[in-house]
């Protein structure tokens, strides 16, 4: 039987590896805070790996899986303003073009739901994938149809209409 390094060793081994993970996952922001998660997370769970585990793929799974946590994160901080209005704006306000959004709620189920959740909220194909059910293919496939479909339906005139293009 191998016996286990320590977990200072794959720290020091791994640990430019996973901070190149969490800055292709995040950017520039919060790259510190998913490396420090992702080597707290994993000495919790060393003890329990097997020996002969690849311990590279191991913690490039959980730096993927932190930064993903920072990014989900962010998205759902509050955002600081000056002033709070009075009264909560439309959700149809700002900007929203209602004939987008009636070409978007036509498209097949599986179609608008791989739109919203890939184009809109940004999730990866694979994350849509596990919330849709199926592969991560069907997930790029069905937000490629849709995509294809809006713009074939969609009238980009629609906005302007009476203009000549």
């Amino acid at each position: 039987m191998t016996s286990k390094q320590p977990f200072e060793t794959v720290v020091a081994a791994h640990g430019a590896t996973v901070l190149r993970v969490c800055r292709a996952v995040l950017g520039s922001g919060d790259v510190d805070d998913a490396w420090s998660e992702t080597f707290l997370s994993a000495m919790r769970a060393y003890p329990d790996l097997p020996a002969d585990a690849n311990l590279e793929a191991w913690l490039v799974t959980i730096a993927h899986r932190k930064a993903i946590d920072v990014v989900r994160a962010e998205g759902r901080r509050a955002i600081p303003t000056e002033q709070v209005p009075d009264t909560a704006a439309a959700p149809d306000s700002g900007g929203t073009d209602p004939d987008l959004v009636e070409a978007v709620t036509r498209l097949p189920a599986k179609q608008r739901q791989a739109v919203a959740y890939h184009y809109l909220a940004g999730l990866p194909h694979v994350e849509v994938a596990a919330i849709l059910g199926g592969s991560a293919d069907a997930a790029r496939r069905a937000a490629a149809d849709g995509i294809a479909t809006l713009r074939r339906t969609y009238p980009r005139t629609t906005a302007r209409k009476g203009e000549n293009r």
